[in-house]
């Protein structure tokens, strides 16, 4: 009872203040987008890969080697588990995006014209680098779309139409991102 009568006295407060209640606020979209990796510590921590802590994969179970990575990468197959999830993607115009990393490595989510190769040309397979991943970390625009592990990147006031995102280190991971 207590609290309904102090939730009625903040309402009133507020339009008296010239404020709408809480309710009356447009709530803005949201949708997620997540970043998945299966790094294998052991061998993406080593100096001459990543270095120390570079993958903080905490996944039970399975993991890739960086070996084994390459390897798929080489057989025109990479693999699976370095992913965006959903692949595509339909939203309303002013929905806000949220990119979780909830994978070992750090991921660029970078919108790009064409899909095509990264900043990391042995991750490639073969295809050339793109310019909106040019230059890696040292490009500012490449730079504010990277996503370590553990957080998330908004991406907010995207144009009616399709939207590409890839990944700039591992550019397999590819979502088109629809907006109405």
């Amino acid at each position: 009872m207590r609290y309904l009568a102090a939730l009625i006295l903040l309402t009133g407060f507020l339009i008296a203040a010239g404020g709408k209640p809480a309710s009356a606020q447009p709530q803005p979209g949201f949708s997620q987008v997540v970043a998945l990796d299966e790094c294998d510590p052991a061998t993406f921590n080593d100096p001459a890969v990543g270095g120390p802590d570079f993958c903080k994969n905490i996944a039970l179970g399975f993991s890739t080697t960086f070996a084994d990575l390459l390897a798929s990468i080489t057989a025109g197959t990479p693999d699976p588990g370095w992913d965006f999830e959903p692949d595509q993607l339909t939203v309303k115009q002013g929905t806000t995006i949220t990119v979780a990393n909830e994978g070992g490595e750090p991921h660029t989510f970078t919108e790009v014209k064409n899909y095509g190769g990264g900043f990391l040309p042995p991750l490639n397979d073969g295809q050339s680098i793109i310019p909106e991943c040019s230059g890696g970390f040292k490009n500012i625009a490449v730079a504010r779309t990277r996503i370590l592990q553990g957080s998330h990147l908004d991406v907010i006031g995207l144009s009616k139409g399709k939207h590409l995102f890839e990944c700039c280190i591992h550019p397999w991971m590819r979502i088109e991102v629809a907006v109405q």
